[in-house]
């Protein structure tokens, strides 16, 4: 038996559990099972390799996608470059084990974003500044999107959601929503943008998958905007972890 899970806290949303089981008996792949392992406090995750000796790979979430990175033995280039992982590779030659580092967050995100972008989308909000938005900061550079991080909390680099002015949001045509704001079961909340500045030119993009409209795509598709939510870049991320997970 190979076993498969996702670490984080909480994990009461998570799809992926749902998502793995039902492609493991599509693919008749008997031997395979994806468990939920809620890690409260990341030095969990020690432990957790070492009690189950099926354990070959994980997916990580909220909060543990920077603070997992000590504990691993490398990383691949993209999640070096991100300083986040959403995918860890379990290699056990007899008593010696080695974890990779992958970063397929910013693969789906790419992949569900390019098909919406124009090209008077040359500049961006986004809107925190955890781990998910650096997946997101990494691919809007690669391709040649300039970006304003928006926080709530002053950090180098970035704007307070007081500080957004009309023509910032004007100008900046892509605006991404990395938090959890709007996440089940608290889907009252969105992020305090000036929504009134959004345009029919506008693509606003939440990574946020439950529920699948939040409050941050109804008011922006209320003034006109393109909307996408993060459903796609969840099953693109889970694919390509799959993938990794059987190369």
């Amino acid at each position: 038996m190979r076993t498969f899970g996702l670490i984080g806290y909480p994990l009461a949303h998570s799809f992926s559990k749902k998502y793995f089981t039902e492609q493991f008996e599509r693919e008749q792949e008997d031997n395979c099972r994806y468990e939920l392992f809620p890690l409260e406090h990341v030095d969990e995750i020690t432990s957790l390799i070492l009690s189950d000796q099926s354990l070959r790979g994980l997916n990580v979430t909220i909060p543990h996608k920077v603070s997992v990175l000590p504990y691993l033995n490398e990383m691949d280039d993209a999640a070096e470059k991100i300083g986040a992982v959403n995918c860890i590779a379990v290699t056990r030659n007899g008593a010696e084990i080695s974890l990779k580092g992958y970063n397929t967050d910013a693969y789906g995100f790419e992949e569900s974003l390019k098909p919406f972008l124009k090209d008077y989308h040359t500049k961006a909000l986004v809107l925190g500044d955890g781990g998910a938005a650096r997946a997101v900061k990494y691919v809007l550079n690669k391709l040649g999107i300039c970006y304003q991080s928006v926080v709530r909390t002053p950090i180098a680099g970035a704007i307070l959601y007081d500080d957004l002015t009309e023509e910032m949001v004007r100008t900046h045509k892509v605006i991404i929503n990395t938090t959890p704001l709007g996440t089940f079961p608290q889907v009252d909340a969105s992020p305090a943008i000036p929504y009134q500045y959004l345009t029919g030119q506008h693509l606003a993009y939440d990574l946020v998958y439950n529920p699948e409209e939040t409050q941050f795509l109804q008011k922006a598709k209320t003034q006109g905007a393109m909307v996408k939510n993060g459903l796609e870049m969840l099953h693109l991320q889970a694919d390509r972890s799959w993938h990794i997970w059987n190369s």
